[in-house]
């Protein structure tokens, strides 16, 4: 009895030692695509033939895009399962009236080298301030550099996410065990799943927003990289109180949204109360993706300084005249 449980052991270990051997299958978003827009997948064809810079930093290669042009520079950063190209429709829309960066995140765990990095690049492209446009993981990662180097920041968006907590730790500490363990064909797929579940369905079913996330589950990105950060996004730091009072914020947010908890939500709005805050109306964690004239707009209006505020002294609230939805700036 003893031998058929040792065999069936050792059977069940070459199994799993064989799953990592299973490569993980890759598919374009052209494949993805169930859309009728063909002019916006070709923008983002046409985008991606863009060359990129890399820049290796403490053993790692940060794969980058810069164009564009102005007096005035934006530096974009994307969230967990995000690439630099995730920001085309923005990059598209104001690069000829703004320099433009955007980065790839390497394998990186923790924000304090990720933000030594980040440094060494605007450094090196000669860009001493920067408006920062983050959305999840990158909302998290641009407080952290309003935090740390707040000189460098001019103006700060802050979309889709969240202050530093606990709760996201807690909630997602079994799924990150089983995530290190699994081979990455397999994590991808169960990523893929959560997409197609909550993420995709919240995001209205854009078919251009779920092939571009879709898309990087198969092979754009690595387990290495999707464990780095989500180790970054539980990485806390101390919020600089005084340089973020000072600073020109805007607070992006879905009412909807899937990932981000609502009393996240709302302790993000108490972190910064000087912040202008933009919410979306059932567009779910992506509104960059797929409520790209609203979200650009918006951006407009808050780099350039011209938002129509009516200010409401009884209920705190603000008001962009003629869109919805609200501007809040809560205490």
């Amino acid at each position: 009895m003893k031998s058929k449980i040792r065999t069936f052991l050792i059977v069940l270990l070459v199994i799993f030692a064989a799953s990592y051997l299973v490569p993980t299958p890759h598919y374009t978003v052209s494949e993805l695509y169930d859309g009728k827009d063909q002019k916006m997948l070709n923008s983002l064809s046409n985008f991606r033939k863009i060359p990129t810079q890399s820049l290796n930093f403490e053993g790692n290669t940060w794969r980058y895009l810069v164009t564009g042009k102005g007096k005035e520079s934006i530096l974009f950063l994307h969230g967990m399962a995000g690439n630099y190209d995730f920001w085309w429709q923005q990059i598209n829309a104001f690069k000829d009236d703004y320099r433009i960066v955007s980065v790839t995140y390497p394998p990186i765990s923790n924000l304090a080298e990720m933000g030594e990095a980040i440094i060494v690049l605007l450094d090196k492209n000669n860009i001493q301030e920067v408006n920062v446009v983050g959305s999840s993981l990158g909302g998290y990662f641009a407080q952290y550099l309003l935090a740390t180097y707040p000189n460098r920041i001019k103006k700060a968006v802050f979309g889709n996410t969240f202050p530093p907590n606990d709760l996201l730790e807690k909630q997602n500490s079994k799924l990150v065990v089983i995530a290190k363990v699994v081979p990455e064909w397999l994590m991808m797929y169960f990523l893929r799943q959560g997409l197609y579940k909550n993420v995709i369905p919240a995001a209205q079913n854009d078919p251009l927003a779920k092939a571009v996330l879709v898309e990087n589950t198969y092979g754009r990105m690595s387990k290495a990289q999707f464990v780095a950060r989500y180790n970054c996004v539980i990485d806390k730091f101390q919020p600089n109180t005084d340089k973020q009072k000072q600073a020109k914020i805007m607070i992006f947010e879905a009412d909807n949204d899937p990932l981000v908890p609502a009393e996240l939500r709302i302790k993000l709005k108490q972190l910064y109360p000087q912040a202008h805050v933009h919410t979306f109306h059932e567009k779910g964690h992506f509104p960059y993706l797929n409520a790209t004239v609203e979200y650009n707009q918006a951006l407009k209006q808050f780099l350039s300084d011209s938002l129509k505020i009516i200010t409401n002294p009884t209920s705190r609230n603000n008001l962009i005249v003629g869109q919805k939805p609200l501007l809040e700036i809560s205490n």
